[in-house]
């Protein structure tokens, strides 16, 4: 039982598997996915022993849970990890306007930001209800964090909420064993940092911030309070949403495009240097994001089954340490970020 949420020297759960699938795009965020080749991508994702999952009410407005759902619930459930997030309660509604969210999603559902402890329970039942499974073993209260416009109020008021209902529901619930552990899910640090210090979250997934184009603020800044609380990371968003493997867009939201010209121009010197070492720039990212201590699990998007096959496979491919000593002379990455390099792989 967990009951001193200041203490850091508490044992947390850790996911027990390095790579895992995420669901953004099988909830049709950024193109068409039909139900088949969905399945295709998550049953080439089983067949390669892959056997942590990330979904969310969020993806696609019901949609990426009820694939996930449709492949898994056949399945051992002893057999895989899956982690679903909170805060963002569905609703069916002729009315709906999910198309404004999720343009290629064909949901019927309406969504409302809630994250008081009512919601997260109602949430859990009802993303169980999708995935058809009886329990989750990892919840993350999900994106209360600036970048978050939807969002009613302010991200620290929405945060506020949670900390009175959400954090100790979903301590409760991990108490009574009707999950394995919980934390927050979210793209900046400073909702992380804050969770840190008011709670006992086990771990939290930080999208977007720990990648070859942008990782000094983690590496610096967060890794330290996760190492200080003994909590652990899920590194999701390795490419920065496609655009280290060539994606015209950097991250999420309606305005992606508008990408930075120093992150163009860092991608630039990035492939450069890969070229010299014939490195193939995606995977470098993938290891790179996957080699921190703090980082449990790397959780990567697929749109087909060779994509996950091809990053399942970067996993695995080994990377000259010349590569990664020029792009620390190249000052392309910060000097003390850990690399695959300096963990003999």
């Amino acid at each position: 039982m967990k009951n001193n949420a200041s203490s850091a020297s508490n044992v947390h759960y850790k996911v027990p598997f390095k790579f895992g699938l995420g669901g953004v795009p099988l909830g049709n965020e950024f193109a068409v996915i039909t139900d088949k080749d969905a399945y295709a991508i998550l049953d080439a994702a089983w067949s390669a022993g892959i056997r942590y999952y990330d979904v969310s009410p969020w993806y696609g407005l019901g949609l990426a849970e009820r694939r996930f759902g449709s492949f898994l619930h056949n399945k051992k459930r002893s057999e895989y990890v899956i982690s679903s997030k909170v805060g963002k309660l569905l609703k069916a509604s002729r009315t709906a306007k999910n198309r404004e969210l999720f343009p290629f999603s064909p949901s019927p559902n309406d969504v409302i930001f809630d994250y008081t402890s009512s919601s997260v329970r109602r949430s859990i039942e009802d993303s169980l209800q999708r995935l058809g499974i009886d329990s989750l073993d990892i919840v993350f209260v999900h994106d209360i964090s600036s970048d978050n416009k939807l969002l009613p109020t302010s991200w620290q008021e929405q945060f506020d909420i949670a900390a009175k209902g959400a954090f100790p529901e979903l301590t409760r619930m991990r108490e009574e064993g009707l999950i394995k552990g919980w934390g927050i899910g979210v793209n900046t640090p400073e909702p992380i940092l804050r969770v840190l210090g008011e709670a006992d979250p086990d771990v939290c997934l930080m999208a977007s911030q720990y990648s070859l184009i942008d990782h000094k603020n983690a590496l610096n800044q967060l890794f330290p309070a996760v190492r200080r609380k003994n909590a652990s990371l899920v590194v999701g968003s390795s490419l920065n949403a496609g655009f280290i493997s060539g994606s015209p867009r950097y991250n999420y939201g309606k305005e992606s495009y508008k990408i930075p010209p120093d992150f163009l121009e860092k991608r630039k010197k990035l492939r450069e240097v890969a070229a010299n070492h014939g490195v193939d720039l995606r995977t470098a990212a993938l290891q790179f994001s996957a080699s921190p201590d703090v980082a449990a699990a790397l959780v990567v998007g697929a749109s087909s089954e060779q994509q996950i096959l091809a990053d399942y496979t970067s996993m695995q491919t080994k990377i000259p340490a010349e590569f990664w000593a020029e792009l620390k002379a190249q000052h392309l990455i910060e000097r003390d970020a850990p690399t695959p390099a300096e963990q003999g792989g």
